[in-house]
């Protein structure tokens, strides 16, 4: 199912086009709602305080309530900008942001107000399309669920744990990364290829690394492997009636690139935000010297929490691909 997201952080409106989503998926509004309330801003101390109603509005591809088949496309407006924050980031790129290689890669016409297309604002459609993966994998029994496994070096955080951890880097003028453990069931075994087109591995990373603040992908034990050995790190297969399983799920439910009908495991780890209070050093393209930079402004000191849904979403368009949908 194919997807384009479209609109900038401080534009009108962000929205999503779905090109060709099958016919007849009745879309369930309160689940879609809530899915965005997952990611939405401005709920807690470690977010960000803008508030946006993130409420998705349908411009084509639906009709009485379930979708044509033809492209649909949802728009969200933003309706809480405030672009004086970031005047100076024309011309001082935010160290480890994607401000300098935007404005390289777009000759400078880029968008640079909160971040412009490269922005976390773009992963609200990017929520709404993935909820609607999700309910056309509702309908084949696949499900989705995501929970957190690391934030600022601490290891599966109780919801006090991460708390504590976010709101101290934040008092600090500072930000911290964490990472993710996604699964989704009820895949079938044969999915995809060993090739680079069809791979299931490479399927869910090229989704996935569209995420912002993404910068690791790793199925099953991931880097785990390289401290193993092959006794240890092989699954042992086994009947369960008469479908073949194995007892353990090392690999996180791939051979080969293809599905081996166990849980799809996978962990992404998140970068801090970039965007800190604290000074740092970067350069005045303008100017064309060295200069300093503090971030004024409204921004998460932790995107992790906010980031369950959006990395679902991947995940789950990730899955209508394998699945040819």
């Amino acid at each position: 199912m194919r997807h384009i997201i479209f609109g900038e952080s401080h534009g009108p409106a962000i929205g999503v086009v779905l090109a060709d989503p099958p016919a007849g998926v009745l879309l369930d509004w309160d689940f879609l709602r809530a899915e965005m309330a997952r990611r939405a801003p401005g709920q807690d101390p470690t977010a960000t305080a803008r508030r946006e109603a993130d409420e998705p509005k349908i411009l084509s591809g639906v009709f009485e309530g379930r979708t044509t088949g033809t492209p649909l496309c949802a728009v969200i407006e933003n309706t809480d900008t405030r672009s004086r924050d970031y005047a100076k980031l024309k011309n001082l790129p935010r160290p480890s942001h994607a401000d300098y290689t935007g404005a390289v890669r777009y000759g400078g016409y880029n968008d640079y107000r909160g971040g412009g297309h490269f922005s976390g604002r773009l992963t609200a459609p990017l929520v709404f399309a993935g909820a609607v993966a999700k309910l056309i994998l509702r309908e084949r029994g696949v499900t989705v669920s995501s929970a957190i496994s690391m934030v600022g070096g601490v290891k599966d955080p109780t919801p006090e744990q991460f708390r504590e951890v976010v709101l101290a880097a934040k008092a600090d003028r500072d930000s911290v990364g964490g990472a993710i453990r996604c699964t989704v069931e009820g895949l079938p075994a044969g999915l995809g290829s060993p090739d680079y087109g069809r791979n299931a591995e490479g399927i869910f990373s090229q989704q996935l690394f569209a995420v912002p603040a993404v910068k690791a992908v790793a199925f099953g034990a991931g880097f785990g492997f390289a401290s193993l050995r092959g006794s240890e790190a092989n699954d042992p297969f086994c009947w369960e009636g008469r479908t073949v399983r194995t007892r353990t799920n090392h690999a996180g439910g791939i051979n080969g690139g293809i599905t081996n009908g166990m849980p799809l495991v996978f962990e992404v780890a998140l970068r801090p935000t970039p965007s800190i209070a604290r000074e740092q050093e970067t350069v005045d393209l303008a100017a064309r010297t060295g200069a300093t930079l503090a971030i004024e402004g409204r921004h998460d000191p932790c995107i992790v929490q906010r980031a369950l849904p959006v990395i679902e979403a991947a995940a789950a368009l990730a899955a209508c691909q394998l699945l040819g949908i």
